[in-house]
């Protein structure tokens, strides 16, 4: 697995102001959309594409396009929908699936709940959208379903990540060649706390989306 910390002065201006504690909703918001987008360009760098002539109003031009299968996103609900706009507002001829994932508070295991999914990912490359890589078992779980779906490569896009995730998810495909994973992030933090929450973080990002529910 590898892992991207995106290292840019207006992704860290961005995530300091959602991790303040002052940041209302509709401003935490705006700053996410806009910090997935910057995060997005990164992940995207290695996006498989074709050669295509074009003409120009002058002469012939050789570019390219993104290849076929288009590209898959995939929100990880609720709280990864915050980052839908962002990176399709980069990728918008992507297709779009939906993975409804639980965390029980007491094991800290995840389990899905709802799947919008195709059921054959032959040949596709999936971006994955959390925002909180903390202990890790949502993207595991994630990751071993899209895998098991034929998955070419997996990226996550995650706002911020905590040590223990990022080995835990690590060790669980160290092995797996099959599938290439990379997880981008804006920041990797000091730990998890005894609740499984990343230390200092930002807090529940799905509650700072949409409010406690």
């Amino acid at each position: 697995m590898r892992t991207l910390v995106v290292d840019h002065p207006l992704v860290a201006h961005k995530l300091t102001a959602l991790r303040d504690a002052r940041t209302d909703s509709p401003t935490f918001r705006r700053l996410a959309d806009e910090l997935v987008t910057l995060l997005a360009y990164e992940a995207t760098r290695d996006v498989r594409v074709e050669p295509v002539e074009v003409e120009t109003p002058v002469a012939t031009a050789t570019g390219c396009r993104l290849s076929r299968p288009v590209p898959l996103v995939v929100p990880v609900l609720r709280a990864g929908l915050g980052m839908l706009d962002g990176m399709t507002r980069l990728l918008p001829t992507a297709e779009v699936g939906f993975l409804g994932m639980v965390r029980d508070e007491e094991s800290l295991l995840a389990t899905a709940y709802a799947n919008r999914l195709p059921d054959d990912l032959s040949g596709r490359e999936v971006f994955v959208l959390d925002p909180m890589l903390a202990t890790g078992g949502t993207l595991v779980t994630t990751f071993e379903l899209l895998v098991a779906r034929g998955a070419s490569s997996i990226t996550a896009i995650c706002l911020l990540a905590a040590p223990e995730g990022i080995a835990k998810v690590d060790e669980a495909f160290r092995d797996d060649s099959s599938c290439p994973i990379t997880v981008v992030t804006a920041g990797v933090d000091e730990r998890l706390n005894e609740k499984g929450y990343i230390t200092p973080g930002l807090g529940d990002a799905g509650d700072r989306l949409y409010g406690v529910v």
